[in-house]
């Protein structure tokens, strides 16, 4: 089995999964694939890719409150548009710092926190899960392929 069938088989079923559970508790179920698709993106792969795109959505989400909060208390237009383009500079140059070096995350979690009017206790569990959800598709999927092709490492692995 090619290692995109796996992935997509695993990721159909865990989609489905993700749906029901997201609904189930109350959460954004697209936020959620947000997340997943934030790890589908991430340049790193494994935990360390989940940590770094959990973590750059989660400071999206921070920046985001920063607008919406810095915007509605002066009430001009003008000057939250120049807040937005002062805190996507730092958006983007907190990307100096390795672990903060996903800049497509951040963004993602913004947009999230955006598009949930600012609703922030419900966006960043949902980005949390989701991204979970993502790293189970990928990781199950790399488990499945490697299943398929008689891949005894795998086993081994987990037993010890």
């Amino acid at each position: 089995m090619s290692t995109l069938l796996a992935i997509s088989l695993t990721t159909g079923l865990l989609s489905g999964i993700w749906g029901w559970l997201a609904i189930s508790l109350g959460l954004l179920s697209w936020a959620g694939f947000l997340g997943c698709t934030s790890y589908f993106a991430s340049p790193k792969d494994g935990l360390t890719g989940l940590a770094q795109s959990l973590i750059t959505n989660m400071t999206g989400v921070f920046w985001a409150m920063v607008i919406i909060q810095g915007s509605s208390w002066v009430g001009i237009d003008i000057v939250g548009y120049l807040l937005t383009a002062v805190i996507a500079f730092f958006m983007c140059i907190q990307a100096k710092q390795s672990w903060l070096g996903y800049i497509p995350g951040t963004f993602i979690g913004s947009c999230a926190t955006f598009a949930a009017n600012g609703d922030w206790a419900i966006v960043v569990p949902s980005l949390i899960l989701g991204g979970v959800f993502g790293y189970l598709m990928k990781s199950s999927g790399l488990w499945l392929h490697n299943r398929s092709k008689g891949d005894k490492r795998v086993e081994l692995a987990q037993s010890s």
